[in-house]
Parts: C-alpha cells; sequence; structure tokens
C-alpha cells in the first residue's frame, strides 16, 4: 500500500540539497568569522571549518569524535522515503570522513496545521529505519513549527585520526574514483515537476556510503567528499582548491542514473544546479565538452555517492590529480 496522501514536494521551494544556499554566497557568509577553537579547550580540534570539510573532527584521548549535520526540504512526495533519504544523506557526512556513526539526534521543522502530523511520524519513523542500518542510535533530536516541512540529523560518530579522510590532502598522480552515478538532481526536479517516481533515484539515495568508505580507508585512500548540493564540479573544486592541486575529469567515464540525460534534455535542472555551474565555470576548463555533460556535473546532488582520491574496488576511475602550475589556474580540466 503507498503511504503518500499529499504530494510533500510541493511545500517546498527547492528539493533536498538542490535547496542549498549557493557556495559563492555561502562562503561570503563565513567569511571574516573568528577562528576555530578556543585556547584551553579540553580537546583539540583536528578538522574545522577553514577547509570547507564534511565534518568537524575533535581528537580525544587516543581517538577522536567527528561531528556534523544535514537537513532539507522534501526531495520526494513519499514521507518514509524522505525521512529514509535525509538520514542517509546526513551519515554520508561521517563516512566521508572515514568514520562510524554512533549517535543522531533528529531535526524536524513542521508545519502545524497544514501537514497532519501522521506524515511527521513517517518522516522519522524513515530516518529511524535507516539509522538502524548504520548502526546509529537515535537519542531524541528537537522541532519547531515551520512554513515548510524540513528533516535531517545531527550525527556524531567515532574516526581513526591516523586513518581520516578528508579534502584537503589530494596529491599529485593519483586517481579519483566516484562511488554512486550522478543524475540524481535531475530526476528529483522531474520528479517534483510532474510527481513521476524514479525508483532508481530512491535506491540511489537510500543506500548508504558506509561500505564505500570502508573499502577507501583500507586501500589507503586519505583524501575524499561526499558529492551532494554543490554537484561534482562543485565538489571537485572545492577539494582541488583545499589541496593546492588540479584534476583531469573524463565525463564518458562518470556514471550516470538511467534516465538522467533525458530529464536535462527536457529542462529538468534546478536553479541550484545553475548556480553550481556559476561558481564552477572560472576554475573550469571544459574544453569541448557539450552542455548537457557540464550541467549533468554540475548537477546539485542529493546523498550522493563518495568522490575518492584514489582506487575503490568496484568503483569507476574517472580521473586523476595533478599540479597546479599556479594559483591563477584551472582546478577542474574536461578531456
Amino acid at each position: 500500500m503507498r503511504r503518500m496522501t499529499v504530494r510533500l514536494t510541493e511545500y517546498a521551494r527547492g528539493g533536498g540539497c538542490a535547496c542549498k544556499i549557493p557556495p559563492d554566497e555561502l562562503e561570503d557568509i563565513v567569511a571574516g568569522l573568528p577562528a576555530a577553537g578556543t585556547d584551553g579547550s579540553a580537546a583539540e580540534l583536528l578538522v574545522g571549518p577553514v577547509g570547507g570539510d564534511d565534518a568537524a573532527v575533535v581528537r580525544t584521548g587516543a581517538g577522536a569524535f567527528v561531528s556534523t549535520t544535514d537537513f532539507f526540504t522534501p526531495v520526494v512526495d513519499d514521507a518514509r522515503e524522505w525521512g529514509a533519504i535525509a538520514a542517509a544523506n546526513a551519515l554520508s557526512d561521517v563516512y566521508a570522513m572515514g568514520g562510524e556513526p554512533v549517535v543522531a539526534l533528529n531535526l524536524l521543522a513542521w508545519p502545524r496545521g497544514v501537514l497532519p502530523f501522521e506524515l511527521a511520524t513517517e518522516v522519522l519513523r524513515g530516518g529511524a529505519e535507516i539509522a538502524a542500518v548504520a548502526g546509529c542510535h537515535i537519542g531524541g533530536g528537537h522541532s519547531v513549527d515551520d512554513a515548510e516541512p524540513k528533516y535531517g540529523l545531527a550525527v556524531t560518530g567515532l574516526v581513526d585520526p591516523e586513518r581520516m579522510l578528508r579534502n584537503d590532502t589530494a596529491r599529485p598522480g593519483l586517481p579519483l574514483s566516484l562511488t554512486k552515478p550522478l543524475g540524481i538532481g535531475v530526476l528529483n526536479t522531474r520528479h517534483k515537476r510532474t510527481g513521476e517516481r524514479f525508483e532508481q533515484a530512491v535506491a540511489a539515495m537510500t543506500a548508504l556510503n558506509r561500505d564505500a568508505a570502508r573499502a577507501a580507508v583500507a586501500a589507503g585512500a586519505r583524501c575524499a567528499t561526499d558529492v551532494t548540493g554543490f554537484g561534482l564540479l562543485g565538489h571537485l573544486h572545492k577539494m582541488m582548491r583545499a589541496s593546492g592541486t588540479a584534476a583531469v575529469l573524463d565525463p564518458s567515464a562518470v556514471p550516470y542514473l538511467d534516465g538522467a540525460r533525458q530529464a536535462v534534455r527536457e529542462d529538468h535542472v534546478s536553479g541550484g544546479t545553475r548556480r553550481n555551474l556559476d561558481w564552477v565555470r572560472p576554475h573550469l576548463d571544459a574544453g569541448g565538452a557539450a552542455e548537457e555533460d557540464v550541467l549533468l556535473l554540475a548537477d546539485a546532488q542529493t546523498s550522493g555517492g563518495l568522490l575518492v582520491v584514489g582506487e575503490v574496488p568496484g568503483a569507476p576511475v574517472i580521473g586523476h590529480v595533478f599540479e597546479r602550475p599556479d594559483p591563477a589556474a584551472p582546478t577542474i580540466t574536461l578531456r
């Protein structure tokens, strides 16, 4: 029996990670804020906001805690699926650091008197089911009355600081691997506009990045990020910029979900994807790549895969890292 009784995506201006504040505007917001960390802290901040990593990491004693939060508006119409997708997306930030989630807190914004609370229960149920698969406790949370429904998690996990993944440790000569296909964003936009269901997109979004992260760490990788709202190009640019390196990307090697190209051809491209591309273009040498390919590479993903510097068993190699000759050179070249 279908659980959906209303179209949740109609209650949100954006959807999923495509509703993020654009990267250039976000960087302007946080520019000039005080440096993270304070003298006399009981713990050592290993990873903070400077490099734009996926989560914070704090060393205490022999180990380290990894902490993150993520939430967004409905990306699909089914309440339980939305909850599951949002939870998988939040947990992904811990996996992107090479960590294991331990405990999470629900973050719920709900329009009282507009949407029934039964749907809110289904959202929380979907999140709890994914957290259980991850072996992560749900320890409560916080809720507010809001005009738009929003859901996500604040997650705390554990990570070995000597085997941690971060986005500023890319080294020239290493390959780039991608652990999930792209195209989630354009299929979600088509779903929001037409009501069509795309099971392949739901399956990708609810799949945990746990096994990919474990495989990357076991293979000796030390640099990774997850591909979410800023698209593959946006997240790759941030990684290369933070590492002082550059990447050559082969668009023909990048995997895509069935139907993604057709969705682009029918112009189911979100505003978030176009803003991603506007931000990255000054740092991109697109060569002769078709605009369709470039848009797909900038597609705002929700609960996307891991982008790993190194080879991950079973994941395609989509490019390589090179030295950047000078800071003004492109961080990404398409070939």
